[in-house]
């Protein structure tokens, strides 16, 4: 299955803007090619001004972007190793543009109850189903007036043509020095899995390991001192240089990706050649023939992203302005965006790799509320001070804890429980 190649350009230059975007001091995950189709999807149902930011978010033209979300989507779940999923839910109250909805995928719209918890536990059931559990909740934020929900699944998994062995790592020097890592190692007669390229912020190590079904990962280690957005930026440059035969030619970078130099591929490299992580040297052996060993952590990472913490980058500022009337493609209804969240899953380990990522626009109606017709006693009660909590065992109404919290921050910790009783024992199941 292919992807077009205008497609593929403005999918990456959104990849490089959110790596830009990722604090150099946290772990994370991200798929773009999660979000972008659900950008696109909501720029075909969105008002002049909405779909001219999310198309320049997209990079292609407002009469293109739900057509080449629709493909990307079809597109994804033909590739081997890939599943991506579409689901659209709403409440049965709200209208829709039938031009609109019935683009999307046969099944993939299912209706919203108005019941916050059974909403919710019909959501998560599909992120779980959709990637096999590796994402157990929908990232969207649920209330009575969320009327629509519009989300993707996507997950990638590949088991590698050469497994690695396990073996100790522990670094010499570094953020890591002297810990213990679950190390992985293999070596390889095909030097040009590793190059060694040269940009406008500094050299880059790329290691590409090889799936058995077409997916390949990319390790890509900077010298000291480069972040996630220079670093990724430059994998991406490697990428688009691959794909149109521009190696080692500046110019032509990714929005977002650091200018392309020279990209020396590992045949090339002379003894005494080194770069971050990679040192080229003559060592005794068995064979003749010229040898790449790689060694790597095992790694899992997880992370959470709220889209509109940036809505710039997503072309979301507008979407997201106070006003009601930003998608009357969707529906004759006023609508306005109320939340965009990715949840994202990424295992690298001695036998392959495998990465999910849910993602989920949460759009709530803004026709009104209903108009009271009732009064009522009300009573308030509010907690802003210093205050105490019991833990009690209902059936024998026995108290097995209590506390006293000082900061609303922050739940009691071991110093909060008092001599009325113990922290509950960890669930030996």
């Amino acid at each position: 299955m292919t992807v077009n190649r205008g497609t593929v350009r403005a999918l990456n230059a959104l990849t490089a803007r959110w790596a830009h975007a990722a604090p150099a001091q946290e772990g994370t995950v991200f798929a773009a090619a999660g979000v972008w189709p659900l950008l696109g999807l909501l720029a075909e149902g969105a008002d002049a001004a909405v779909r001219g930011e999310l198309t320049r978010t997209l990079g292609l033209p407002p009469d293109r972007a739900g057509r080449a979300a629709r493909a990307l989507l079809a597109a994804l779940d033909g590739m081997d190793g890939v599943t991506a999923a579409t689901g659209l839910w709403t409440r049965a109250e709200l209208p829709l543009r039938a031009a609109w909805s019935r683009q999307l995928p046969p099944h993939a719209h299912a209706p919203l109850s108005g019941d916050p918890a059974a909403d919710a536990a019909a959501l998560d059931r599909w992120a779980r189903e959709r990637t096999g559990g590796r994402i157990a909740s929908m990232p969207v934020d649920l209330d009575p007036y969320v009327w629509l929900v519009l989300a993707s699944a996507l997950v990638l998994r590949t088991r590698w043509e050469r497994p690695f062995d396990q073996v100790d790592l522990r670094p010499p020097a570094g953020p890591w020095q002297g810990q213990p890592l679950a190390g992985l190692s293999r070596s390889s007669r095909d030097l040009d899995e590793v190059c060694l390229a040269r940009t406008s912020d500094g050299e880059v190590t790329a290691v590409t390991v090889r799936g058995d079904n077409g997916l390949d990962v990319q390790l890509l280690l900077g010298e000291a001192g480069l972040g996630p957005g220079q670093v990724i930026g430059t994998g991406l440059g490697l990428l688009d240089a691959a794909r149109t035969a521009r190696t080692a030619k500046p110019g032509g970078a990714l929005p977002g990706e650091p200018l392309l130099g020279e990209v020396r591929p590992g045949r090339a490299l002379p003894v005494g050649s080194r770069g971050p992580g990679l040192s080229v040297t003559e060592q005794p052996s068995t064979s003749p023939d010229a040898r790449l060993d790689v060694t790597v952590p095992r790694f899992e990472v997880t992370a959470e992203h709220d889209l509109l913490t940036h809505a710039d980058l997503f072309g979301l500022t507008t979407a997201t302005d106070g006003g009601d009337r930003h998608f009357p493609g969707i529906s004759p209804d006023r609508l306005a965006l109320r939340s965009a969240r990715q949840s994202a899953t990424a295992t690298f380990d001695e036998a392959g790799f495998e990465a999910a990522a849910v993602t989920a626009a949460g759009i709530a109606w803004m026709s009104g509320a209903d108009t009271p017709r009732h009064t009522a006693k009300v009573l308030t009660v509010t907690v802003d001070r210093p205050f105490a909590f019991l833990a009690v065992h209902r059936d024998t109404q026995l108290c097995l804890a209590a506390g006293w919290v000082t900061s609303a921050a922050g739940g009691p910790g071991p110093a909060a429980w008092t001599e009325a009783g113990n922290p509950p024992k960890p669930n030996p199941t």
